[in-house]
């Protein structure tokens, strides 16, 4: 005697349409998106800051080639800030707000050749987001870079 076999589809179909599976990918992405979105946001929070540093950097390379170029008359400390701070004003990411960087200048040994000029640049970091919300003490990043060359 034969027996009826019952379509395996059917059965399988059946069974998904009284128990439905979908709500677990909604509940699997409520669960992973607000970290996945802090992931992100921390890696462009740290890119701002480290591209910021690198601008620090190139200002105060840049205030300190200007100060030791042999050249009469050599420059006077706020040119060398000048110098310094126009440079950091021009390429810093701030998102508007506006940045006046420090910029000291150390002549310790005076502007004969072979003496040494320090220049460092620092100010504080607010980027898109710490600043904006969660940044309660203003110097919470400090970026600050320095650089040192002697008298030509």
């Amino acid at each position: 005697m034969k027996r009826k076999q019952s379509a395996p589809c059917r059965v399988a179909g059946v069974h998904r349409r009284m128990h439905p599976q979908g709500g677990h990918a909604v509940v699997e992405l409520a669960l992973l998106l607000p970290l996945l979105l802090m992931l992100m946001l921390g890696i462009v929070e740290s890119s701002l800051a480290l591209y910021d540093k690198a601008v620090a950097t190139n200002a105060s390379r840049e205030a300190a080639r200007a100060g030791i170029v042999l050249k009469a008359p050599l420059l006077t400390v706020q040119q060398i800030q000048n110098v310094a701070a126009n440079y950091a004003q021009g390429h810093l990411i701030t998102f508007g707000s506006t940045v006046n960087p420090t910029v000291n200048v150390i002549q310790s040994s005076g502007t004969t050749s072979g003496n040494p000029l320090t220049v460092t640049v620092s100010y504080s970091f607010s980027g898109l987001v710490l600043g904006a919300y969660f940044n309660p003490l203003p110097n919470l990043l400090q970026i600050s870079s320095s650089t040192t060359m002697n008298y030509e």
